[in-house]
């Protein structure tokens, strides 16, 4: 198959490696931030069954990979899951996909600016470098973060990114490494607190109704979301067909097995009673606290930086995924278009500024008029985001079982079907469980609104202007001859 055609200006530079595929899926999913932060919200859900909602991402998470590995062994394009949804189900369909996987990463974006603030602010006071810090503190950091994030995007600086993704793993190795401790001395029966192993964790607790767990896997799927941001790289990856699929499985399947066994190590060492979730869900790094505990206040220390960078780098990689996303879009829309053109680096320098001032638009709206902190821009961001992600994924999973199991363009077997037919069980339900019924207290009766009226709007400019559902007709139908 012919690798697609772009005049000067307008085509992506194809020079990436497998394992810089791996490392924006590694980058977008933060593991290292989201094992320190991502878990209190669940805990405050479902308790001390944490650990079991995030084994019951992971297998979600695994049925959706099998989808975007199909989808990307066909198509090759920077558009993600606007060409998935869009090639298979219709141009309107798949615009109202790549527009609601571009607001999950908008939202990311602000998710992750905010957990750099929320990191940094707490390391500078840690270390006595800003101490008696006022609650902007951490929109100042999170502020000079995403700043970073766009100059990195435009300007991409290989030797930077690679210090991000080495940092990213030092801090990964040094959570395992506190984890590893942890259960040695919890076996050892010479932990604080008395903790001790306890498989508990993975039980839900009396009181709680089961179907309550699939409201706690909202922030299981926040952790592990970004593990398919390498399918937006289909236009800049080597060989895209070999090493897209290999990345996005490869990041999934080690989400799954690192963020399930760290939280339930993390619930464990906290305690799997009522006083140790309590504990749990009030802790500001989960594991920068465990190593203070276990290790030393140094380690604790290094943990919480570590995490602020990996919240850094999510938000970089969040930036270029959605700055490619609305780069194919407005290719495809008006060619020509400042948004449809690269810089002199071959990135998509305008659709990566505007989506950067869209982030901070969004982080100074809820600062002036819900007087929200950085820690309330994370959380309502992370829900809103994750769930217009699902919708997303909805669509990518039903245009994969069209292209593989109706038109049967690839040669797979048709028993397969039952996985992505499982995905949207999983996810059809996790959506009801998040609206049904429907939150009314606090800044969560909002979410839903956000949510849905993003893809709303999106709906409405699919079906209120024809011509544009043409254009992206003409384009889809090359995206799936290349």
């Amino acid at each position: 198959m012919a690798v697609p055609t772009r005049s000067p200006g307008t085509g992506l530079r194809r020079n990436l490696s497998v394992w810089q595929a791996v490392g924006i899926s590694v980058a977008l999913m933060a593991p290292s931030m989201a094992a320190n932060i991502n878990p209190q919200g669940t805990a405050g859900l479902v308790g001390r069954a944490t650990p079991l909602a995030f084994l019951l991402a992971a297998v979600a998470v695994l049925l959706i990979a099998y989808v975007f590995v199909r989808l990307c062994q066909y198509y090759r394009h920077a558009g993600s899951v606007y060409v998935f949804a869009g090639a298979t189900l219709g141009s309107r369909v798949g615009f109202v996909a790549g527009v609601g996987l571009m607001g999950t990463y908008v939202f990311y974006a602000l998710v992750t600016a905010s957990a750099s603030g929320v990191f940094g602010a707490a390391f500078l006071d840690a270390v006595g470098v800003w101490q008696d810090q006022p609650t902007w503190a951490g929109f100042v950091i999170g502020g000079l973060a995403l700043a970073l994030a766009l100059l990195l995007t435009v300007v991409p600086a290989r030797r930077a990114t690679g210090i991000l993704l080495g940092v990213e793993g030092i801090t990964v190795a040094l959570i395992l490494l506190i984890a590893v401790v942890v259960v040695v001395r919890m076996v050892g029966g010479n932990a604080p607190g008395n903790a001790h192993v306890d498989f508990s964790v993975f039980t839900v607790p009396a009181g709680t109704d089961a179907s309550t767990l699939f409201l706690g896997i909202i922030f299981g799927l926040l952790s592990f979301a970004g593990f398919e941001a390498a399918a937006t790289l289909g236009e800049e990856a080597r060989d895209p067909r070999r090493d897209i699929p290999r990345a996005i499985l490869g990041t999934a399947i080690f989400g799954g097995v690192y963020f399930t066994v760290v939280t339930a190590v993390e619930m464990m060492a906290f305690g799997a009673n009522d006083e140790g979730v309590k504990a749990f869900v009030a802790s500001p790094a989960l594991m920068g606290d465990l190593g203070t505990s276990y290790v030393g206040a140094w380690l604790g220390d290094v943990v919480t930086l570590g995490a602020a960078v990996s919240a850094f780098a999510c938000c970089l990689a969040c930036i270029v995924g959605a700055s490619r996303l609305l780069f194919a879009l407005a290719r495809d829309l008006a060619p020509g278009h400042v948004l449809a053109r690269t810089g002199a680096a071959d990135t998509p320098v305008g659709a990566a500024v505007v989506i950067a001032v869209l982030v901070a638009v969004i982080a100074l709206f809820c600062a002036v008029f819900f007087g929200a902190v950085p820690f309330d821009t994370f959380l309502w961001s992370g829900t809103i985001g994750t769930l217009i992600l699902l919708v997303a994924y909805v669509l990518a999973t039903a245009g994969c079982i069209k292209l593989v199991f109706v038109d049967r363009k690839l040669d797979v077997p048709r028993w397969q079907v039952v996985v992505p037919v499982l995905a949207l069980v999983v996810l059809g339900y996790t959506l009801w469980r998040n609206v049904v019924p429907y939150p009314t207290e606090g800044a969560a009766r909002w979410f839903p609104v956000v949510a849905f009226g993003w893809l709303l709007v999106a709906t409405v400019i699919a079906v209120a202007f024809p011509g544009l559902a043409r254009r992206l007709s003409r384009s889809l139908a090359s995206a799936d001859a290349d």
